[in-house]
């Protein structure tokens, strides 16, 4: 008796054998045709004998119920985190290529849906898919930045700044090498995915003029983020010192400085934001922006004539400089409220008639001398509402009626309904 009732449990455990391997086989094949339905009907029927599975089958299991879960129609965010954890399980050596192509096509699906929110504007959903991206595969770190920035279009900078200050510790910077060559027969640059490919191609003469190029290190902007969510949180002096960190190890960086700077600038330290772009300019004479940021600076200082340098400089590096010339023109019309102001004060003597009388020529060369850099606004950009609408006042004000009825028309029609 006790060697028959050995002899069915044996019997029994042979057929639940037999079935898992049916059942698994069965999920195999039906995902292999994207019949889905049948698939999910093998898998469900698999589960209830995953207790008794040998490691190699419970692995197959799991990653058919991965392949499952992202294939099966399109899948939302909870889907694919069971799809994620499923393939976690799969940890038998046998399902090893499988498993690794799996995690690629997670991969490509989470960046994919990512990039799509992204474009939609849905920035907290962006986040969170290129967040999973990362943890997927911790070596593309580049997913760990890009859901650190999305956090900030979403302003959720607390989340953020958890993912920024990993990048620090990590040393992330994002620079990357790109092998380029011109195809001969398109003359159009293109880019490979290794110096040996590319290598390939000039010596089948199918490109020519090779070249490298290096990107840009991200950790300036990753610092500056880490700095400016501190600014933002109120916590000025994490801000300088997450600053002060990044400036030690890359001390020539501009990026670093004008970080520093916009820091001392958001904390309403505007001596310390003028003497850093200062610094600056130094190092990078000829960028129009530094030059045109210390214009605002100084006028916001009334540093009248250090302003109108500093706009000149800009135009000078930068023809079209728009705003500089609507700057220049404001700077000059803001001298505006002074004189008015004394001629408001003046009695009805001779004498004061005769001050009011000079006052008033003042106020006219005002208008004069802002109408260039006015008219050289509405030049570069003729639907420009605000330099059309000046230029019709000043024009009235020194008695152009010509030139007044012209501006009085272009912002009439311009103007914002």
């Amino acid at each position: 008796m006790k060697k028959y009732l050995v002899f069915v449990i044996a019997l029994a455990l042979g057929f639940s054998a037999v079935a898992q391997k049916k059942e698994i086989k069965t999920a195999g094949k039906e995902l292999d045709k994207e019949n889905y339905e049948k698939a999910g009907a093998a898998l469900d029927a698999a589960e209830g004998l995953l207790d008794s599975m040998d490691e190699k089958y419970k692995s197959q299991y799991y990653l058919y119920r991965s392949m499952y879960y992202l294939n099966n129609g399109e899948p939302d965010f909870g889907t694919v985190k069971k799809s994620i954890e499923a393939l976690k399980l799969a940890t038998a050596p046998s399902q090893s290529e499988g498993v690794r192509n799996q995690k690629q096509s997670l991969k490509v699906h989470l960046v994919n849906k990512a990039s799509s929110l992204l474009q939609s504007d849905d920035y907290v959903a962006s986040s969170d898919y290129f967040e999973s991206a990362y943890k997927l595969v911790p070596n593309d770190t580049i997913y760990l930045f890009y859901a650190a920035s999305t956090a900030v279009n979403a302003k959720l900078y607390d989340r953020s700044l958890v993912m920024y200050e990993e990048l620090r510790s990590l040393g992330y910077t994002g620079i990357e090498t790109n092998y380029l060559a011109t195809n001969v027969e398109t003359q159009v640059e293109e880019q490979f995915g290794s110096e040996m490919l590319r290598d390939l191609s000039l010596k089948a003469k199918t490109h020519i003029n090779p070249k490298v190029e290096t990107t840009k290190s991200k950790f300036p902007e990753i610092i500056k983020n880490i700095a400016l969510i501190y600014v933002q949180n109120g916590e000025n002096e994490k801000a300088l010192q997450a600053m002060a960190v990044a400036r030690a190890e890359a001390p020539e960086d501009l990026n670093l400085l004008l970080t520093e700077a916009n820091v001392y600038y958001s904390m309403g330290n505007n001596e310390k934001f003028k003497e850093l772009l200062e610094i600056a300019i130094q190092k990078d004479p000829k960028n129009p922006e530094l030059q045109y940021n210390l214009g605002v600076i100084s006028t916001d200082t009334n540093d009248f004539e250090g302003a109108k340098k500093y706009y000149l400089r800009a135009i000078e590096l930068k023809s079209d400089y728009i705003n500089a010339y609507i700057n220049l023109a404001a700077l000059i019309l803001g001298q505006e409220e002074s004189i008015l102001d004394e001629m408001n004060q003046l009695g009805s003597s001779a004498a004061d008639d005769r001050k009011y009388d000079e006052l008033k020529e003042k106020r006219n060369q005002l208008y004069l001398d802002a109408i260039p850099y006015l008219e050289s606004a509405y030049g570069i950009d003729p639907n420009n509402y605000q330099a059309s609408k000046t230029l019709a006042n000043i024009y009235s004000a020194v008695g152009d009626t010509d030139k007044y009825k012209e501006f009085k028309a272009i912002s009439d029609a311009l103007e914002p309904k």
